[in-house]
C-alpha cells in the first residue's frame, strides 16, 4: 500500500473515531454541555498527517455537534450556530497542527502536550467569542435566569468552566499515549 493510500486510509479511520466519539460523548455532561473526547483523534490525525487533516477533522466534529447537540443556540441564530460549530472544531484541528509542526523536531512529547493545551483552548475560546458576536442577548438572559451576576460569569462558570478543565486534563493525561499512537503512525508510514 503506498503512502498516499495509507494518509487515506488513516484520516479516514481518524473521520470515523471522530464521529462515533462525538455522538457518544452526548451522554457525558458535566453542566449544560458534554464532555468531548473528539480533541484526542484531532490532535492525533493533525499530527500524523498535517494541517488540512487537523483542520478536516475538526470539521467533522462541529458539523456533528451540529446535528446533535446545538438545539438551543439553532433556536438563536442558525447562521451563528453553523459558523461557531464548524469555526471552533476547525480552528482548534489546525492550531493543534501548527504548535505540532512547530515543536515536533525540538520534542514530539513537548509538542503534543502542547498540541493538547492548545487544542481545548481554541475550540473553548472561539466558543465563547461566538457567544458573544452570536448569542449574547440569550446568554445575558439565561445568566441572569440562572443567578449569575454578568453573561460573562455565566459562560465562564455555567457553559464552559467545567468542561474545559475535564477536555484539557484528559489531552493531557492521554499525551503520553497519544504520542505512542503518533510514533507507531509515522514509523508505519516511514515504512512504507
Amino acid at each position: 500500500m503506498n503512502k498516499k493510500t495509507k494518509t487515506i486510509v488513516g484520516v479516514g479511520l481518524l473521520t470515523a473515531i471522530v464521529i462515533v466519539l462525538q455522538a457518544l460523548a452526548i451522554g457525558i455532561r458535566f453542566g449544560v454541555f458534554n464532555i468531548t473526547l473528539v480533541l484526542i483523534p484531532i490532535i492525533v490525525g493533525a499530527a500524523l498527517y498535517g494541517y488540512w487533516t487537523g483542520a478536516w477533522l475538526g470539521f467533522v466534529f462541529g458539523v456533528v455537534v451540529l446535528m446533535t447537540d446545538a438545539g438551543a443556540f439553532l433556536a438563536v441564530s442558525i447562521p451563528g450556530t453553523i459558523i461557531t460549530c464548524i469555526l471552533k472544531g476547525a480552528l482548534a484541528g489546525l492550531a493543534a497542527a501548527f504548535v505540532y509542526k512547530l515543536l515536533e523536531k525540538k520534542n514530539r512529547t513537548l509538542a503534543v502536550v502542547v498540541a493538547g493545551i492548545v487544542a481545548p483552548v481554541v475550540n473553548t475560546g472561539v466558543f465563547l467569542i461566538g457567544c458573544v458576536v452570536f448569542f449574547y442577548d440569550t446568554i445575558a438572559g439565561w445568566a441572569e435566569a440562572a443567578g449569575f451576576k454578568s453573561a460573562g460569569a455565566f459562560m465562564i462558570g455555567g457553559l464552559v468552566g467545567v468542561n474545559f478543565i475535564v477536555e484539557l486534563a484528559i489531552n493531557l493525561v492521554l499525551s503520553s499515549a497519544i504520542v505512542r499512537i503518533i510514533q507507531l503512525g509515522k514509523k508505519q508510514v516511514a515504512n512504507d
